[in-house]
C-alpha cells in the first residue's frame, strides 16, 4: 500500500510540473505576441508624435484649400452634414495624418498603397495634388514649440465646420460675418438670426456663429438641435471660456483660411452687437480694393495692466513693452481677407495673451506690418438708440437680445432722414 501511495505522489508531482511548464510556455508566447504587436507605437519618438499632432497647423494655404476641396466633394456630404466629432471629416483627416506620421516613409507608402489612396486612374488633378502632399507630410519633421506660444495649447480643426456656408471658398462673396458666441447664449443667437443676421441669406455674404466646447451635456444636446435646425454654427476645438477668447479668434481665422479664403472681407464680432449690415456692405464696397488692412475703432497707446487682481492682467513675461501696439477693439473689426492666413500662422507662434483684440489686431498685426485703420462707423460702445444714431453707425455694443428687435425696427424705418 505504501508503494502505491509513493507511485501516486510521483505521478501528481509530474503532473504539477507539467502544468507549470505549460503555463510558462503560454505566458511566453502571449507576451512575445503582445510585444511584437505593439512595439511600433511604443517606440515612436516624441518628435514624430509632435509632428503628427501639429502637422495640420503647418499646412500652406494651398494645401488647406486642397484639403477643403476633398471635404466639399459629394462623396463626403453625409459626413460633413453631421454636427459632431464622431462623424467629422476634419477630425478624421487630422487623425489619419497623425497616424501616418508615426511610420517611416517606406511604411507610409505601403499604407497609402494598401488603402487605395494612390489610384491615378480615378483621381482628379486636385486629388492627385492632395495625395502627393499627404505623402510628403508623412516624413517626420521635428517642430520646435515654445511652451508659452499659442501653438502649444491650440488644437487645429473644427468639430463642426459647415464649409458649404462659403461656396467656392467665397469667390463670389463680399463678406463673411462670424459672431463670437457662448454655448448658453441661445437667445442672443436667435435674436440676431431674426434681425440683422437675416442678411446672411444673401448670396454675397454669410452670417455664422463661432462656439467652442462645453462640458454640460444638456447644453450640448440643445446645441445639436440648434445646429440641425439652422446649420450656421462653427464649433472649434477649445473649451469655451473668457480665458480662451484668443483661441476662439484663432479658430475663426483658421476656418476662413481653410474654407473661405477668397471672400473679400471678414467681420469678427460678438453676440451682444447690433450690426448695420447695409452700411457695412457699403463700407466693404468702398474699400473693395484695399489690402493688408484691419478696420475698426482704433485704440492707441494703451498700457498693459500689471495688477494681478485685474481681469485684464498682463505679466512682463507675456508682454514686456510698457505700451501695446495700436489695435482695433474687440467688439467688431473688419479684416481684408489677405491678412487672414498670415495672422493665423503668426498667431500660433506668438506668446499667448487672453486679450484677443490686443493679441490679434495689435501684437500680431504689428509684427506682420498690417495696417490698422480707424473708422468712425465702428462705434463699439453703447449709445442712445435714436434712429439716426443707429443708421449712421456700423457696430453698436452692449445690446441685449431683447433690444435687437427695437434697433432692427429703427434701422428699417425710412421715416427718419439722417445726414
Amino acid at each position: 500500500m505504501f508503494h502505491y501511495l509513493h507511485l501516486r505522489s510521483r505521478f501528481l508531482q509530474t503532473l504539477i510540473f507539467a502544468l507549470i511548464g505549460l503555463t510558462f510556455y503560454a505566458y511566453y508566447r502571449t507576451t512575445m505576441y503582445d510585444v511584437h504587436q505593439y512595439s511600433l507605437p511604443r517606440n515612436a519618438s516624441y518628435s514624430v508624435y509632435q509632428d503628427g499632432l501639429h502637422v495640420h497647423t503647418n499646412l500652406s494655404v494651398e494645401t488647406r484649400m486642397t484639403t477643403a476641396v476633398s471635404k466639399n466633394s459629394s462623396s463626403d456630404n453625409t459626413l460633413l452634414n453631421s454636427p459632431y466629432p464622431a462623424h467629422n471629416v476634419s477630425n478624421n483627416f487630422s487623425t489619419f495624418i497623425t497616424t501616418l506620421s508615426t511610420f517611416s516613409s517606406a511604411q507610409s507608402s505601403s499604407l497609402l498603397s494598401s488603402a487605395n489612396i494612390v489610384d491615378n486612374s480615378k483621381q482628379t488633378a486636385n486629388e492627385k495634388l492632395q495625395t502627393a502632399k499627404i505623402a510628403n507630410m508623412t516624413k517626420p519633421k521635428p517642430i520646435a514649440i515654445r511652451n508659452d506660444s499659442a501653438r502649444a495649447i491650440y488644437e487645429a480643426g473644427h468639430m463642426v465646420s459647415i464649409p458649404e456656408r462659403c461656396p467656392n471658398f467665397g469667390k463670389d462673396m463680399n463678406l463673411v460675418v462670424i459672431v463670437m458666441s457662448a454655448p448658453t447664449h441661445f437667445d442672443a443667437r436667435t435674436a440676431i438670426r431674426q434681425t440683422w443676421g437675416h442678411f446672411g441669406q444673401r448670396s454675397d455674404m454669410s452670417v455664422l456663429f463661432m462656439l467652442g466646447t462645453t462640458l454640460d451635456t444638456k447644453v450640448e444636446s440643445i446645441l445639436r438641435k440648434e445646429q440641425h435646425m439652422y446649420n450656421d454654427v462653427i464649433r472649434g476645438r477649445f473649451l469655451d471660456s473668457y480665458s480662451n477668447l484668443t483661441l476662439k479668434t484663432i479658430s475663426t481665422l483658421e476656418w476662413v483660411d481653410t474654407y473661405c479664403s477668397r471672400v473679400k472681407y471678414l467681420l469678427k464680432t460678438d453676440d451682444d452687437m447690433f450690426i448695420n449690415v447695409p452700411r457695412l456692405l457699403a463700407f466693404v464696397n468702398k474699400h473693395a480694393r484695399d489690402r493688408n488692412v484691419i478696420f475698426g475703432r482704433l485704440a492707441r497707446k494703451w498700457k498693459p495692466i500689471r495688477n494681478r487682481k485685474s481681469k485684464y492682467y498682463v505679466s512682463q513675461v507675456q508682454f514686456q513693452q510698457p505700451v501695446f501696439p495700436d489695435f482695433t477693439t474687440g467688439p467688431a473689426y473688419l479684416l481684408s481677407s489677405d491678412t487672414v492666413s498670415r495672422l493665423y500662422d503668426a498667431a500660433l507662434n506668438q506668446t499667448y495673451l487672453k486679450l484677443e483684440d490686443v493679441f490679434t489686431t495689435g501684437i500680431v498685426a504689428h509684427k506682420l506690418g498690417i495696417k490698422r485703420s480707424h473708422a468712425n462707423e465702428f462705434l463699439n460702445k453703447r449709445i442712445q438708440y435714436t434712429p439716426c444714431n443707429i443708421q449712421r453707425g456700423i457696430s453698436i455694443h452692449m445690446v441685449k437680445y431683447s433690444e435687437q428687435f427695437d434697433l432692427w425696427k429703427k434701422l428699417l424705418d425710412g421715416k427718419s432722414k439722417c445726414k
